[in-house]
């Protein structure tokens, strides 16, 4: 399907404009004008999820292959049937297109970090990291490019009321007769063992959950999209195209349905822990919850996004920073020279333990490894 892009240009000379995270305007590269865009009273709004998942059921969306025409330089370009803005591959205007989808956003994030600044961000990111090779942090010392992308979202919120079985652990203490060894010696002496006595309980929690954000695009792992929380939603602006020019941005390709059922995952973990919480004791155990969700609703959002991926020993990483906070994560290289001294030392006795006091953040990434290639 044939599609004509839209820009933005300087009214003074012409040039495309495009967003500036610095100055929350769109601004010209070659002239400096910068065009401050204006601000909407439109309410950011909730949708019912029921009424949209039953309309979604009776329209079955297609990928549409877009050929676009660039509106400066009439160079004709495809672009992935989900994307919605780029720049163009011939003269580098940026291009807007029309959403093909049912459901299109009606709000979003602005960009807040600039790329130089995210840039800055993720190489300071880099050399915290404690496990990563000696020679990593030189190797990003050269500018490198950053891809910025609005990404879409769905955000959900539900109430919940969950009914639950399970038990309740309380520690009691019990004096033993046992055998120890004292100077070499064999005692029989009289110590303290602990016993937990479990109690069946039922009960039920109700929580109220308000904007669960799931990321809806595939562009990105979805571990990725989930490190990059929190996000403001708060702070949410009205969908205006205008945020877009310069930047590429995609409509969901995770639908709303598989988007509500990973929000039941975050939400379930929460619910699990309000009812162990309402079980009280020392341990917990649940042995089966039923929750019913109400009120469900949901958005259709885009958030700003920094990316890009880098190759090291003939491996590629893929990172991503927040464009709003700057929380940067993503996929990284250990050094196994480290990781190999750090386990030498652990196993140094009383060396070990002052660098376990010292070093706890290092220790748990280490069994973080450790579970990810042992199993």
């Amino acid at each position: 399907m044939k599609f004509k892009s839209i820009n933005f240009t300087c009214k003074h000379c012409g040039a495309p404009l495009r967003f500036s995270p610095i100055h929350n305007s769109l601004d010209c590269e070659f002239c400096g004008t910068q065009e401050s865009i204006e601000e909407s009273v439109e309410r950011i709004k909730e949708y019912d999820l029921q009424e949209a998942l039953a309309h979604l059921k009776h329209h079955h969306e297609q990928e549409i292959s877009k050929e676009v025409s660039c509106s400066k330089c009439a160079a004709t370009f495809n672009m992935t049937p989900y994307s919605v803005s780029s720049n163009c591959p011939y003269c580098g205007t940026p291009a807007i297109t029309n959403f093909v989808k049912e459901i299109t956003p009606k709000s979003l994030l602005p960009f807040h970090i600039s790329e130089k600044k995210a840039h800055d961000l993720f190489k300071k990111w880099i050399g915290s990291l404690w496990l990563a090779p000696s020679k990593l942090k030189k190797f990003f010392e050269s500018n490198q490019k950053l891809k910025g992308y609005y990404l879409p979202y769905w955000t959900y919120d539900a109430d919940t009321y969950t009914n639950y079985h399970g038990q309740r652990g309380d520690i009691y203490y019990v004096q033993v007769q046992k055998t120890v060894m004292v100077d070499g010696r064999q005692e029989r002496r009289t110590v303290q063992e602990s016993r937990i006595r479990w109690t069946p309980v039922s009960g039920h929690v109700s929580n109220s959950f308000d904007d669960i954000t799931i990321g809806a695009s595939k562009t990105i792992s979805n571990t990725i999209l989930d490190n990059l929380s929190p996000w403001h939603t708060e702070v949410l602006v009205p969908f205006n195209p205008k945020y877009l020019s310069g930047f590429d941005s995609e409509e969901y390709t995770i639908g709303l349905d598989n988007g509500f059922e990973l929000a039941k995952v975050k939400m379930t973990h929460i619910i699990r822990q309000d009812i162990r919480d309402d079980i009280g004791g020392d341990q917990q155990q649940i042995s089966h919850l039923s929750t019913q969700y109400n009120n469900t609703s949901y958005k259709n959002v885009l958030f700003p996004i920094w990316t890009a991926e880098f190759k090291w020993k003939n491996k590629m990483y893929n990172y991503a920073i927040n464009g709003q906070t700057g929380k940067v994560t993503g996929e990284r290289p250990y050094s196994w020279l480290k990781i190999a001294a750090i386990v030498g030392t652990l196993s140094g006795g009383a060396g070990g333990a002052v660098y376990v006091d010292q070093h706890p953040e290092v220790i748990q990434e280490i069994k973080s490894i450790s579970l990810e290639y042992l199993g």
